[in-house]
């Protein structure tokens, strides 16, 4: 799996032209799911994004996570995480899982963040086209392959 996560004071998502998840302050995390991924996966992955030290604490550094600063998570499927451009300039998603592989898997971080969380998380819609607007905050960016856990 490949995550990116942004730092962000607010975040909108709309799924044609309906606002569909809101977060404030928090965290955006978009998830690339790969064909080769598991439960152990995101048994990994959960726990470093819900505890990511990257909010400021009163001395002004990154040392809180997002369950200490009370603030949201936003998780959105996003596939073409997984473009391979190395040939041409058309991207390939052959490393992409199919739905039948990526929907359960999807899930099952939703649960388990929001278990981690201790309340729900905001979510998008898997495989729809959606409009994500977000304000970032630091900019701070941070991307997680839970195959190079080095």
């Amino acid at each position: 799996m490949l995550v990116v996560i942004q730092r962000v004071s607010q975040a909108t998502l709309h799924i044609e032209n309906e606002l569909r998840a809101q977060i404030a302050q928090g965290l955006v995390v978009l998830i690339g799911i790969a064909h080769e991924d598991t439960a152990e996966d995101v048994a990994w992955l959960v726990p470093k994004i819900v505890q990511l030290r990257i909010f400021a604490d009163e001395d002004g550094k990154m040392n809180r996570a997002v369950q200490e600063i009370g603030g949201d998570v936003l998780l959105i499927s996003q596939f073409t995480l997984h473009a391979s451009t190395k040939k041409g300039n058309r991207p390939s998603f052959l490393e992409a899982a199919k739905p039948d592989v990526a929907v359960p898997l999807y899930e099952q971080v939703v649960s388990a963040l929001e278990e981690a969380m201790g309340k729900p998380i905001q979510t998008g819609e898997f495989g729809a086209d959606m409009q994500i607007n977000l304000t970032s905050d630091g900019p701070v960016t941070i991307i997680i392959d839970t195959k190079n856990k080095n």
